[in-house]
């Protein structure tokens, strides 16, 4: 897009009115450009290094558990993996410790996004992934598939039905206010406002069918509405709609900046609003859709580390989309951990340990804010 390029080096230029004459002061070119490619370098520091942490993050949650696994006996265990010979203990756990920590890291990256852009959507720094109630058609969707079935990939589809008609009668609902300027608070606040009363909706019918389950399915419903990545297995699904979602996103990376600055005339300035923010709902529906049927509810993910990425980063979401991805990875891959060892031999639900991390590190950055006015 050629004008906020255009936008940019014209701020680099200054109108100097002497009697009768305009003269132009402009900086060098050069500038411009050195300014940019310390910018990328800086992009590309930062996110190698995201990547580094999260290499090592997956190992260390092979390493750890109630049985640890010595980081001698890894490369072995490797090698039987990828000979599809797991005959070893060290095999067999890194087998199942690299198939949960996978699916922990694609979660937290799934939720993580879906915040950054949600928070871009509705123009507010205090909304998540679960704001428009898309969590809530996913609970009563997996819930009414534990009442008929146990079965987890039913469990899974189920969530993911439900999230998606939520979405779909979301978006139907407030389809014009998805279309409203960016500028226009009504819009967002209609959008939020149908989001609130359909989640309200859906929680009514999960506390229905909380009342009429069985009490042997009782823990399993409690534990998926927390959060849980006990029961989760590795999806190819959810790789490939991260990584598609991934794309999209930084695609519209420039367009969410401009939305973000110039509220009032982004569209003179050649962004489609209307259709910026119908995107932008979709790859949220479709992430969360995602994220909650592969482990449930878990909540904080894609609050905090959005807000932690923009308090470090600074608020280009052309750093921040992808930052926040691989920054939301090893935030869940990391609480897993720690809700699968703190009471081991027993196994706590991870979302329990995001909200003990999540309510101070909000509350810090909530004061933070305070005295920074």
């Amino acid at each position: 897009m050629w004008l906020p390029s255009r936008i940019v080096f014209f701020r680099h230029v200054h109108t100097r009115w002497s009697g009768c004459a305009c003269h132009l002061d402009q900086e060098p070119v050069v500038g411009i450009y050195a300014t940019s490619l310390s910018m990328r370098r800086r992009a590309l520091a930062v996110l190698g290094s995201l990547l580094l942490l999260a290499l090592a993050g997956m190992l260390a949650c092979a390493a750890i558990g109630s049985v640890a696994l010595p980081l001698a006996g890894m490369p072995g265990a490797l090698l039987e993996l990828l000979h599809d010979t797991p005959r070893s203990l060290n095999a067999t756990l890194l087998l199942l410790r690299l198939g949960r920590g996978a699916s922990a890291f694609v979660t937290g990256a799934s939720l993580a996004l879906a915040g950054v852009m949600m928070q871009a959507l509705l123009r507010n720094p205090l909304a998540d992934p679960y704001i428009l109630g898309i969590s809530g058609g996913a609970a009563a969707g997996a819930l009414a598939t534990m009442l008929l079935a146990s079965a987890v990939w039913a469990v899974e589809l189920g969530a993911f039905a439900g999230a998606l008609v939520i979405s779909l009668l979301l978006y139907l609902l407030a389809r014009r206010d998805l279309k409203a300027g960016a500028a226009q608070e009504g819009g967002s606040a209609l959008l939020l406002l149908t989001g609130v009363i359909l989640s309200s909706g859906c929680m009514a019918l999960v506390t229905l069918m909380l009342a009429l389950a069985p009490e042997s399915q009782l823990r399993g419903m409690v534990f998926w509405m927390i959060g849980d990545l006990g029961a989760a297995t590795p999806s190819a699904r959810a790789w490939l709609l991260l990584a598609a979602a991934s794309i999209l996103a930084l695609r519209l990376a420039r367009p969410i900046n401009i939305m973000a600055l110039h509220a009032d005339t982004a569209l003179t300035l050649g962004v489609q609003v209307g259709a910026l923010r119908r995107n932008l709902f979709v790859l949220c529906s479709v992430l969360t859709a995602s994220a909650v049927a592969s482990a449930g509810s878990i909540g904080f993910v894609g609050l905090i580390v959005p807000h932690a990425c923009r308090f470090a980063l600074g608020p280009d979401h052309r750093l921040l989309l992808p930052a926040a991805t691989l920054a939301g990875g090893l935030f869940l891959l990391i609480a897993d951990t720690l809700a699968r060892t703190l009471a081991a031999p027993q196994q706590l639900p991870v979302g329990v340990i995001t909200a003990f991390v999540g309510v101070p590190v909000f509350l810090l950055q909530l004061h933070r804010a305070r005295r920074a006015r």
